[in-house]
């Protein structure tokens, strides 16, 4: 006798429609996000690559050089969280749209600088400009994805960061090379000039890419907005905080414990991206390309630990260990490149590790303010741990800086953003496991 399930599908049968829509709404957000994490990133650190002529050119030293990457943190930091509270009022469509075209064009315009003085001006603009772009999307993911899906996709979403180096730093290379002196332009100002680019067309796209919540989302039917609105409150309930206000994101602790992670996490990775092609350079290798394809290395094992980590800490719904761990693993490698400084093979291999391990932790870090904050007080939260950390790339560059004039090497420098980690874990383990482990 034929069964009642004759004539159902095996894939009809297994299909979840939580996992479908999961699936759906991760194709249509993350692949472009992450265009444009990426484009955020590589105008960031373009300019450790384009160091390698301009200093030259411009007679820079070390230590301005280290002050201008550095002061693009300040206005980072000084407008972060307005830009983010505007995100909020405004829509993400139209306020990430307006950072990206605004940080593109101030990204090019680094190639007219002849003076320290215009350098830092520019730098500090830069970061001005691009101030809200990270925590602002990690906020408009936590209005899609429940808290114990968001490592994965924050993993996804913040490949953008190493995929910036892979691609760009062979990129950099490349047209410095093919570019220098063509219309009486030097090849590190056709750098910025070709490399902003994309980031001015993606914030045009993002009009038309980006739905400002999913209740405007033109691609999901009532039904999967009923279930993803289903989704989101369930997650709200467990976390068991579902009214904060501004006042409790500014005073919350653990906010501020955050803060000092991440900063521990961007001193080493941005000493890294801004300083690598130096690194290399100083172990032996001349050529600008050379220097480009090594210095994407590193980068692709970041790529590597963030999907592995990442995934890893959804799986087993850990989060505490999952940054630990990489935390001690990097801060080993971060000092032991100041062992070998002259051996390339050395150089790139424990760089790569320290790569993989420190930014790898990053998306499971980032997964954890929304845990126990919601609604505006998440908005500010995300917006307070971003702006304390990123304190960590104007001390990063300037103490770089200051140790490569003073010392002729930057190993001082590392032996403290190691030292750092090993510190930042005591912080890690002070957070509440109730709290992390969702």
């Amino acid at each position: 006798m034929p069964s009642a399930n004759a004539g159902t599908t095996p894939a009809a049968v297994s299909a979840d429609p939580v996992q479908v829509l999961y699936r759906k709404i991760t194709w249509k957000l993350i692949p472009f996000l992450c265009f444009c994490y990426l484009a955020s990133y590589l105008d960031r650190i373009n300019i450790g690559f384009a160091k390698l002529q301009m200093l030259g050119d411009l007679q820079f030293s070390e230590t301005a050089f280290g002050l201008g990457a550095g002061l693009f943190f300040v206005g980072y930091i000084i407008f972060e969280v307005p830009s983010n509270l505007a995100l909020e009022k405004v829509g993400a469509k139209i306020w990430i749209a307006r950072i990206m075209i605004t940080w593109g064009l101030l990204s090019a315009c680094t190639m007219l600088v002849t003076t320290p003085t215009q350098f830092y001006i520019v730098r500090f603009l830069l970061g001005a400009a691009e101030a809200g772009f990270l925590p602002g999307v990690l906020y408009y993911l936590t209005t899609w994805f429940p808290t114990h899906r968001r490592g994965r996709i924050i993993a996804l979403f913040m490949i953008g960061m190493p995929l910036s180096s892979v691609i760009g730093g062979p990129l950099s290379g490349w047209i410095m090379g093919a570019f220098d002196n063509t219309a009486g332009l030097r090849g590190w100002q056709w750098l910025f000039i070709i490399e902003a680019i994309p980031s001015v067309l993606l914030g045009i796209l993002t009009f038309w890419a980006l739905p400002n919540s999913h209740h405007t989302a033109k691609w999901l039917n009532d039904e999967e907005k009923a279930l993803l609105e289903h989704e989101l409150r369930q997650d709200d309930a467990e976390g068991k905080n579902s009214k904060h206000s501004f006042r409790d994101g500014f005073f919350n602790l653990k906010v501020w414990m955050l803060g000092g992670i991440d900063f521990s996490i961007l001193l080493s990775a941005y000493a890294m991206a801004f300083w690598m092609p130096t690194f290399i350079r100083n172990a032996g290798v001349a050529d600008n390309f050379h220097i480009g394809v090594l210095t994407a290395l590193p980068s692709a094992a970041a790529l590597i630990g963030m999907l592995m980590i990442g995934a890893s800490s959804d799986r087993h719904r850990e989060r505490r260990w999952h940054i630990i761990v990489p935390f001690l693993i990097g801060a080993a490698a971060m000092a032991g490149t100041t062992f070998y400084s002259h051996n390339v093979f050395a150089t790139v291999l424990l760089f790569a590790i320290a790569s993989a391990a420190i930014i790898g932790a990053v998306p499971v870090f980032f997964s954890l303010p929304a845990t126990f904050l919601k609604g505006r007080a998440a908005a500010t939260g995300f917006a307070l741990a971003c702006s304390l950390a990123n304190i960590a790339g104007l001390v990063s560059n300037s103490l770089m800086g200051i140790a490569i004039d003073v010392t002729g090497s930057g190993s001082g420098a590392l032996w403290f953003f190691a030292s750092c980690l090993l510190l930042s874990s005591l912080l890690v383990i002070a957070l509440p496991a109730k709290l992390v482990n969702r």
